[in-house]
């Protein structure tokens, strides 16, 4: 490492400069007060400037460094600066601290926009999202003023427990909502939502829509299924569009194939029409496949047999918003014809 020249303090108390013409004896004179160097004694809070001028000389060429300090928050610019008289390091070691807290500000002011920026994107990005919330926030209040508060004695009985006289399994369209559509009033329909509104057999295995009917049915005592089904169904699509052959190879794939009995029977009957045409017949034969879908289930159907449940078809169809209406006519023999037609009775259409 080059060895500073000796020192020598100018008659201005601010400015250090170095002189190749001073000698070693002059640097055991100099006071490194920090007030010298910087002024008057600095408070917690002020801005000060400080300008040290170093002024380095070879025997042909002189350099000439300005480091500026300008509005510097006393916070940032806070030097420990420990001056031996003695030893002929300390102005070295001086000069080099300055150097290092000169990088150490430019880089902590680089930092400061880079989080000023980066807080500027993430508001931007939080009031687009709050919007939202804040158009959720006003439909609830608004929920709370016009259906809690003047129906305060029924909700408060809602506290104390559920008795729905429905259980409704419809599609997770957001297009198709139950309680929307049919006038559902909390407490009144027990429901569950799942791809294509498919009812899984007995035999399928555990899933959230078989322990929503063991619940509903055994516990709530519910006194009917509904199985509600709608136009252009994404998950009936995927469904008519799947090979036999083909591995299934994702979630709603393995899902749908629920329903492969709907699919084979639609294929079987509606062969000649477009395929739009046989995905709307599949829509509805879906849901009669799920009605004899739940009469694998036993504690169905003995409550179907005996009376104490019915089970139930729904269409909605959301172009021309209409709605078809069948209930199921219980027969033995139902079970055996899984592939062949149900008899319904009370089929009504709502237009």
């Amino acid at each position: 490492m080059a060895i500073l020249a000796p020192t020598s303090v100018s008659k201005d108390p601010m400015f250090l400069r170095t002189s190749s013409n001073s000698s070693s004896s002059d640097l055991q004179r100099i006071s490194l007060n920090p007030a010298r160097i910087f002024g008057s004694k600095l408070k917690s809070g002020k801005i000060e400037q400080t300008q040290l001028r170093l002024l380095t000389a070879s025997n042909t060429v002189k350099a000439q460094t300005t480091l500026n300090f300008c509005s510097l928050p006393m916070r940032i610019l806070k030097f420990e600066i420990t001056v031996r008289k003695r030893n002929p390091e300390s102005t070295l070691n001086l000069l080099q601290l300055f150097r290092f807290n000169c990088k150490g500000f430019k880089k902590a002011v680089r930092l400061t926009e880079e989080l000023k920026n980066n807080k500027l994107e993430s508001v931007v990005e939080t009031d687009d999202g709050s919007g939202l919330f804040e158009d959720m926030k006003r439909r609830f209040l608004s929920f709370k003023k016009h259906k809690y508060m003047e129906n305060l004695e029924h909700y408060q009985n809602l506290a104390k427990g559920q008795a729905p006289k429905f259980m409704v399994i419809s599609c997770a369209d957001s297009r198709v909502c139950p309680s929307t559509i049919l006038g559902f009033q909390p407490g009144e329909a027990f429901i569950v939502r799942n791809i294509a509104n498919l009812v899984p057999s007995f035999e399928s295995g555990p899933s959230e829509t078989n322990a929503a009917l063991e619940f509903s049915v055994n516990a709530l005592e519910v006194e009917n299924i509904l199985v509600v089904g709608h136009s252009c169904c994404g998950g009936i699509r995927a469904l008519m569009s799947m090979d036999d052959e083909v591995e299934k190879s994702s979630f709603i794939q393995n899902w749908v194939v629920v329903g492969r009995d709907a699919r084979l029977w639609t294929k079987a009957a509606a062969s000649k029409l477009s395929f739009d045409q046989q995905c709307k017949h599949c829509e509805k034969e879906s849901i009669n496949r799920s009605l004899l879908n739940l009469l694998t289930y036993p504690w169905i159907e003995e409550k179907v047999k005996n009376g104490i449940l019915s089970v139930h078809g729904g269409y909605y169809d959301f172009v021309d918003c209409t709605f078809e209406k069948w209930t199921l006519d219980y027969k033995e023999d139902n079970l055996k014809e899984k592939h062949g037609r149900i008899s319904v009775k009370n089929h009504l259409f709502w237009s």
